[in-house]
């Protein structure tokens, strides 16, 4: 069939053609017009970029099996892609489910049902360029997309925190164990010390003693501060590591010089008296003063440590930066009743004139084999 003949069987059939246009325009209309407003609010977050204080960065570095650990799929080439996929984990859109009964808002029977319309209403994406993140989400209530927006900043900050075990977290956390056992440890002694005090009176020492004392307290706390040092360092370090050798020659050094000051093999002649030259008088005392001084001298280490441990960490940890927070958006971005109205009424025109087009192509055969 020629255009010209198509031409001339159109508008030989107009009236039809512009009823079936007309119809599908009032139908258009009234989608439109019976759709609901939806209404998008959008926030903007820089990613922690710096390389000792980003959590993607430490991911990347040193536990590359963690992204899969996750669930996130996909060669992740930025820490604002990271940060994306984080946002898609089912734990956050659990929480933003939860935190805003989404249930019931979707109508949805099953959470499962819940957490994909909400993330069909996520969208999130990065500047290329600038590394900043766009979170937008789309809502019928736009105060509520504003607040859907903003909590799942808030979730993935909870998250990311959750997920930033750094070599100096775990040793805060190693250090903190340790603190408590030395703390209870030194109130014991301080107890046994007074109890021993009240019992048989021993209230004095003379200075030699003293010193002798106060040496071996400080000499076994800091072994054992060293061997603490040690093991946290073998937790993600190997024997050839530089700092664990460093510290394996000063907890031989320290050994050494507390053997000699505890008189294993001493020649007599050191200036502080050895244990075992001590009186026999008052032997029970200066035990239990040894064990005060050694438990304290400890736990003034490891809270050093502790502290320095828990400095870094608290600088390690990773800092989302939020460059524009979402605010209940004006405008709705759907549905575009013009657009629609338009689609409707050429898809109704051109179905029309396809149809016509197809019953005379059809018709003609049999009037030409009729004739």
């Amino acid at each position: 069939m020629e255009f010209r003949d198509t031409i001339a069987i159109l508008s030989r059939r107009r009236r039809p053609l512009l009823l079936a246009t007309l119809a599908g325009a009032v139908v258009a209309v009234t989608v439109a017009l019976v759709l609901r407003p939806v209404y998008r609010a959008e926030t903007r977050f820089l990613p922690p970029q710096q390389r000792d204080s980003s959590l993607a960065t430490y991911l990347f570095g040193q536990t590359a099996g963690v992204p899969a650990l996750l669930g996130l799929s996909g060669a992740l080439k930025s820490p604002g892609e990271l940060y994306i996929e984080m946002l898609k984990t089912r734990t956050v859109l659990d929480r933003v489910v939860d935190r805003f009964d989404l249930g019931k808002v979707y109508k949805a029977k099953y959470r499962e049902d819940s957490r994909k319309d909400l993330l069909k209403a996520l969208h999130a994406e990065e500047e290329k360029k600038s590394g900043v993140v766009t979170v937008s989400v789309e809502d019928r209530d736009p105060a509520r997309a504003a607040a859907l927006a903003n909590a799942f900043i808030e979730e993935l900050r909870s998250m990311a925190g959750g997920l930033a075990v750094t070599e100096a977290a775990q040793r805060r956390a190693f250090f903190e164990e340790q603190l408590r056992g030395a703390r209870s440890a030194m109130v014991k002694a301080e107890e046994e010390l007074r109890g021993y005090q009240e019992k048989t009176g021993a209230l004095q020492i003379d200075e030699q003693a003293k010193a002798a004392i106060e040496g071996i307290a400080n000499l076994r706390a800091q072994v054992a501060s060293r061997e603490v040092h040690l093991r946290v360092l073998r937790t993600f370090a190997t024997g050839s590591n530089p700092e664990v050798l460093k510290t394996e020659e000063e907890l031989r050094g320290l050994r050494a010089e507390l053997a000699k000051m505890e008189g294993k093999g001493a020649s007599g002649h050191d200036p502080l008296m050895p244990t075992e030259r001590m009186p026999g008088v008052g032997a029970g005392y200066y035990r239990r003063l040894r064990d005060l001084k050694y438990n304290e001298t400890l736990f003034e280490l490891l809270a050093k440590q502790h502290e320095l441990a828990r400095l870094d960490e608290a600088r390690n940890a990773p800092v989302i930066q939020v460059l524009d927070p979402a605010v209940p958006p004006e405008k709705k971005v759907k549905p575009r009743r013009a657009l629609i109205v338009a689609t409707g009424t050429l898809s109704a025109f051109f179905l029309a004139a396809f149809v016509l087009l197809f019953l005379e192509g059809w018709n003609r055969p049999s009037a030409t084999a009729g004739e």
